[in-house]
């Protein structure tokens, strides 16, 4: 058989018929998905929040690549088991002495693991530990947080003005709900917000208004804080995604 035979007839066998007039398929271009990095040191109900969001295509073109826990008895550890998302435990070593300037030894290797994961995004979901300087240099505007109180929208100042007009106290750290119960504030809520070196003090992604009832507990109040933040990280990251 020849050897311009043998083309042709290879030629024919490879591709699909078209009739007379009909376009031609032209391959689909494989869509790039956001990778995220999930941090948790609890429960992780915030990244059940995603895994449903993605799993249910509420999310689309978005994966999560990693979750990382500095906590190896996190429930969040096992909700990422069930999903088959991989998952590392990173005991988290506090710095003791060094330059200022220079990421802890934890850091380095949290570093290592996103960049070997080729994560995107970076997304606190109860993370409990502070991310220095030097860590989140190497990230700009791709670390986010979930805090459990209105930030205003540049992340500075010590007030915000809720939507009726009343100022109230800007609550940061860990203990922000019960603060905003201490004072007896009418309202408070939850906010994403991008990390900077300044605890809590980032611009502003998303944001929601909460009241506080006459009878909330910290525990009562922090509930509902989550059904809100349950809803907001999922359209932070769709927000994110926009910009990309």
């Amino acid at each position: 058989m020849r050897d311009d035979t043998y083309e042709s007839f290879a030629w024919k066998i490879s591709r699909k018929q078209h009739a007379p007039g009909e376009p031609e398929e032209t391959p689909e271009t494989p869509q790039h998905s956001l990778r995220l990095a999930i941090l948790i040191s609890g429960s992780g109900s915030n990244l059940q929040a995603l895994i449903n969001a993605i799993e249910n295509k509420q999310l689309s073109g978005v994966e999560i690549a990693l979750v990382v826990s500095n906590n190896a008895h996190a429930y969040g550890v096992q909700r990422a088991l069930k999903h088959n998302v991989p998952v590392i435990y990173l005991p988290w070593v506090r710095l003791a002495g060094t330059l200022s300037g220079e990421m802890s030894e934890s850091e380095v290797k949290l570093t290592a693991l996103l960049q070997l994961f080729r994560v995107e995004l970076i997304v606190l979901a109860g993370w409990m530990r502070i991310l220095s300087a030097a860590f989140l240099e190497q990230f700009p505007q791709q670390v986010i947080n979930l805090h459990p109180a209105l930030l205003p929208d540049d992340g500075r100042g010590h007030t915000y003005t809720t939507q009726d007009g009343t100022q109230i106290p800007v609550f940061r750290g860990l203990h922000a709900v019960k603060q905003a119960l201490d004072a007896g504030v009418k309202v408070t809520g939850s906010t994403v917000h991008y990390v900077t070196p300044e605890v809590d003090a980032g611009p502003v992604i998303c944001r929601e208004e909460v009241a506080i009832e006459p009878e909330d507990t910290e525990e009562s109040l922090h509930e509902r804080l989550k059904v809100v933040e349950h809803r907001w990280i999922v359209e932070a990251v769709r927000i994110w995604k926009s910009k990309m």
